[in-house]
């Protein structure tokens, strides 16, 4: 009964509670149950409140036996990533270089406005070092793992969020994505995660690594993460990049359903080279599955280049301005390839800085065009399934001189600023999740949802469990 308590999504939760059929405090405590025996093999948290946790479940479960919840998610239980500030707790970014001693006084947007409405906040989650790569390991918090096979990495940046949420340690958590670090580990562990198009959900203090820089909600469905997403988009002053409140409810029209929606559907982007065959298989079978609940599908490539250089002069340029004035006996202590990635970083001139603004623009612009046509681009979220624990990536084709090679698919989107999800579409011959890429058109986080729930209406991939 504690491991099906664990696992109720959030919607139900939120039901069940207001029925009063159910306590937030029994929850909690199942699911902190969940976290002493599953985290020291997973290290999924970096943190953990139970005492913080269970009061307030307490309060949420005297609200709801009232018939006054506070907001959308009041006791049910959900997670912090460890680069987004909470009151009272440490937020050490995955890096030996940031200072326990705080002071921690203040809740980033999306810890303030979970607070706000009554979510139980269990803890923090791993990341790698100030989020900079797509595995989640570091030399403070040490290598986090995969729930499916625990010698395998639950992908990164946001990894600790994966690896808990696809273990029933907790139906919700916050990601932040700025390279893919919320579709990729949402891919590699089997759950779902949109990165909101920039600026829905506010953040502060702003990523160093600009705006390609998102922050979105990570859950089991695409339901839980259109609920959640109704919390983490209300304003916050902090962000002046951030988007005017639209004062959506995200959970309407999610059962709209698929038909009618034009997809374009692209198995390489035209360009990308190699993609593990067992992805590419089980991206197609979506692609027909949407197509039976009546959208129209058609194999269409976007019709732009690899970007990657783009995308490699805006990151490593935010890394450069994060790291230029640590001292130097603490830049000693970061991850080496962080190193190298500031190095880079240091070496662009200003024009191709303003070249790569420019070039960045017209990528933008062409997805603007693209979406004219087409209501959302479907391909796969990576291009391999989860491999190694503690590596940055599998052993590289030939040809390929850096680890991006196997996350073609998610970067471009940082760059465009656009709505992208990954939801589960299938498993390969060793049991591995396989995620599923949805792109939508610049704020229209709502038709991504509505397609990622028909999905998920149409299939049972989101609802399968590891063996742990």
């Amino acid at each position: 009964m504690s491991a099906e308590l664990a696992y109720t999504s959030a919607t139900e939760l939120v039901r069940r509670y207001r029925a009063k059929q159910l306590s937030p405090v029994e929850v909690t405590e199942a699911v902190l149950a969940r976290i002493r025996e599953l985290n020291p093999r997973l290290n999924a948290f970096c943190l953990v409140d139970e005492a913080g946790a269970l009061a307030s479940a307490r309060a949420s479960e005297a609200r709801w036996m009232k018939g006054a919840p506070l907001g959308w998610v009041d006791g049910v239980p959900a997670s912090i990533k460890d680069l987004i500030l909470a009151r009272g707790w440490p937020t050490l970014r995955g890096s030996r270089t940031v200072d326990r001693a705080g002071p921690w006084l203040e809740d980033g947007p999306a810890t303030a406005r979970l607070r706000e409405n009554g979510a139980v906040l269990l803890g923090k989650t791993c990341t790698p070092e100030f989020g900079w790569k797509g595995v989640t390991d570091s030399a403070l918090t040490g290598i986090t793992r995969n729930p499916w096979n625990t010698s395998l990495t639950p992908g990164g940046s946001s990894g600790g969020a994966s690896a808990q949420v696809a273990a029933g340690m907790g139906p919700l958590a916050v990601g932040t994505d700025g390279g893919g670090s919320i579709r990729i580990p949402c891919a590699f562990a089997g759950v779902s995660g949109i990165k909101a198009g920039f600026g829905r959900v506010p953040a502060w203090p702003l990523s160093p690594f600009g705006t390609v820089a998102h922050v979105g909600p990570m859950a089991r469905s695409a339901a839980d993460c259109a609920l959640m997403l109704n919390v983490l988009a209300q304003p916050d002053p902090r962000d002046w990049t951030a988007l005017p409140y639209a004062g959506v409810d995200w959970t309407q029209g999610l059962d709209a359903g698929a038909k009618g929606l034009r997809i374009a559907y692209s198995p390489r982007l035209g360009y990308v080279k190699h993609v593990h065959a067992e992805v590419e298989a089980r991206v197609a079978d979506a692609a027909r599955v949407l197509a039976g609940l009546g959208a129209q599908v058609d194999e269409v490539d976007p019709g732009f280049s690899d970007c990657r250089e783009i995308f490699w002069v805006h990151w490593t340029s935010g890394a450069y301005n994060l790291l230029r004035n640590m001292p130097k006996e603490k830049f000693a202590l970061l991850d080496p390839g962080l190193q190298q990635a500031c190095a880079s970083g240091s070496r662009h001139t200003l024009a191709q800085y303003l070249d790569a603004v420019s070039a960045r623009g017209a990528l933008g612009e062409h997805m603007q065009r693209f979406h004219q046509k087409f209501d959302l681009l479907l391909t796969p979220a990576t291009a391999v399934p989860a491999f190694a624990a503690g590596v940055i990536g599998p052993e590289r084709p030939a040809g390929e001189d850096d680890w991006t090679w196997w996350t073609p698919f998610s970067f471009p989107f940082n760059l465009t600023q656009q709505p992208a999800m990954s939801v589960p579409c299938g498993f390969t011959s060793e049991d591995l999740p396989i995620g599923l890429h949805l792109v939508g058109p610049m704020h229209r986080e709502d038709l991504v949802l509505r397609a990622a729930h028909a999905f998920q209406q149409g299939t049972d991939h989101h609802l399968r469990r590891p063996a742990l």
